[in-house]
């Protein structure tokens, strides 16, 4: 099953290192590129300068963001969209989704996390959900050696008196 590539429709800077941007499909997403930039080798060190990358302009039909005239100070779409996705905000809601889709309990998903039970029903409840969990959450889903590296099961039930 082949899936359509993301195609970038408009670009706006909206901060030192920040822009909106305005998915072909109609989907927008503010994305912060601090941390593309600076690891992303000397090649993209003139992106550090604010008025390098206020230059920014949507390249190759909406394959690509580029800067400049040089062909290297450059994002593809696809790694664009990679960027924005981990960055969109992750609600509770988005929590007990991907506690369901991974079966587990709360007791399974706070040892998961090596957090209290009571932490993990707070942000079920609705408490901001912190980058960190948002993060693992979704590298859990897309990884299972990861899941299976660190998940432990709960057997129902009490445990048996010594």
């Amino acid at each position: 099953m082949a899936t359509e590539l993301p195609r970038i429709a408009s670009v706006e800077v909206t901060g030192a290192t920040t822009l909106r941007v305005q998915w072909a499909d109609g989907a927008a997403d503010m994305v912060d590129l601090a941390g593309w930039v600076a690891t992303g080798s000397p090649v993209l060190d003139p992106l550090s300068r604010t008025a390098t990358f206020a230059q920014v302009r949507v390249g190759d039909y909406g394959a690509s963001l580029e800067w400049g005239d040089d062909d290297d100070l450059a994002i593809d779409a696809v790694h664009l969209h990679t960027l924005a996705l981990a960055q969109r905000p992750f609600t509770s809601a988005d929590l007990d989704a991907w506690q369901k889709s991974m079966n587990l309990s709360n007791r399974e998903a706070a040892d998961f996390f090596q957090m209290a039970v009571s932490r993990w029903e707070a942000y079920r409840a609705g408490a901001a959900v912190p980058a960190r969990i948002a993060m693992l959450c979704r590298a859990a889903e897309r990884d299972p050696i990861l899941m299976q590296a660190y998940y432990r099961p709960r057997k129902p039930g009490r445990r048996r008196a010594a």
